[in-house]
């Protein structure tokens, strides 16, 4: 190249620096900035289907127990359910299953599903209860007969690993999944009343802590604390972090674009809930939500010494800076006294008073 033409070749570069320069700057803010509403939607995550509302439970109704996680290790639990759900007026249906045993898990995979899917095809059966959670319900994700179950939505009800089979139902179907005490649960007073408000008599519930005098002159227990003041709307979703968190870049996530986020887990060290926020804020799960719900976190201690956050730290940076209203304490998680949370169904958070208030009926 002679000495003339290498002058030109740097000239043009130079004179078209600043609007190539301005350009990329351009599609780089573009990128970093999705718009809530936009089509963009986190991994995996599937397009938002219109909630379907389940049939409520009524008396004399069947309900099918099986366990789609970990393995029962003591069969009078199950005695239990029965006993209780018969005193409620309820019958009980158990899957061929619910004795078998794999290792930590309750049969093998392919018979669990099975359990699952033979009671969404039974008539007789109005809803699912499963026993216990642990681990393993992802597993059974593949093996699950979604059109069946779109075509007969029943109330399925638990908690913790069960977090992998309400989400992937309602993004897959559109039905309201209950996030309730599983089966082997405290049958308490509480917990039965919270089940029959929103699964049996279809209330349009106000969930708020009890404020409840143990011997203090104020109340010390079951308190709630805002995060970020103020209200919003949105469907509900969420479960158990360690399980949402597993199902990021499958085809079981919902879409969580306008929605009210509520979370619980337990037995987790601080760093590891800052890694799994961490992994929802990269997923674009964080930022496309309107509120935050944080349950309770169940032995989630930061330990001995001073070189750990705590959880509040941890909700302070990935919640607290995310601007919508938020608080935590709620009663959901690995406590014996909690709320039944409809998946899927439009509520309204308020961070000051610590209240999630439902929009519309669960079940129909």
């Amino acid at each position: 190249m002679t000495t003339r033409r290498r002058w030109l070749a740097a000239a043009t570069t130079a004179a078209l620096a600043p609007l190539l320069g301005s350009a990329a700057s351009g599609a780089a803010k573009a990128d970093r900035k999705t718009p809530a509403g936009s089509d963009t939607r986190p991994p995996g995550a599937l397009p938002r289907r219109p909630s379907v509302r389940p049939p409520r439970i009524r008396p004399g109704d069947t309900i099918g127990l099986m366990i789609p996680s970990s393995a029962n290790w003591d069969p009078m639990d199950i005695d239990v359910l029965v006993d209780a759900l018969a005193s409620l007026g309820l019958r009980s249906k158990l899957g061929k299953h619910v004795y078998d045993r794999r290792g930590y898990m309750a049969g093998r995979d392919e018979d669990r599903a099975a359990d699952f899917n033979a009671m969404v095809r039974d008539p007789e059966v109005r809803a699912i209860h499963c026993i216990r959670g642990g681990w393993g319900a992802a597993r059974l994700l593949p093996l699950i007969d979604f059109d069946a179950f779109a075509r007969t939505p029943k109330a399925v009800i638990g908690y913790s690993d069960i977090t992998a089979l309400l989400l992937s139902l309602h993004a897959r179907t559109g039905a309201i999944t209950f996030h309730g005490p599983n089966g082997a649960s405290d049958w308490n007073p509480t917990n039965v009343d919270w089940l029959q408000r929103v699964v049996w008599r279809g209330e349009e519930a106000v969930f708020e802590n009890p404020r409840e005098l143990t011997g203090a002159i104020v109340p010390d227990e079951n308190r709630t604390r805002a995060i970020t003041p103020g209200r919003a709307r949105g469907r509900l979703l969420g479960g158990n972090l360690t399980v949402l968190t597993a199902l990021i870049g499958s085809p079981y996530l919902p879409d969580f674009t306008d929605s009210i986020l509520f979370l619980e887990d337990v037995q987790e060290a601080p760093y590891r809930i800052d890694r799994m926020l961490v992994q929802l804020k990269l997923a674009g799960v964080l930022e496309r939500v309107r509120g935050v719900v944080w349950g309770t976190c169940s032995k989630c201690g930061p330990g001995e010494g001073f070189g750990s956050l705590t959880i509040p730290d941890v909700l302070d940076d990935h919640v607290k800076s995310l601007g919508v209203p938020a608080y935590w304490g709620a009663m959901v998680g690995h406590i014996n006294r909690q709320f039944t949370l409809p998946v899927g169904a439009e509520v309204e958070i308020d961070a000051d008073r610590g209240t999630l208030r439902m929009l519309e009926p669960a079940v129909a």
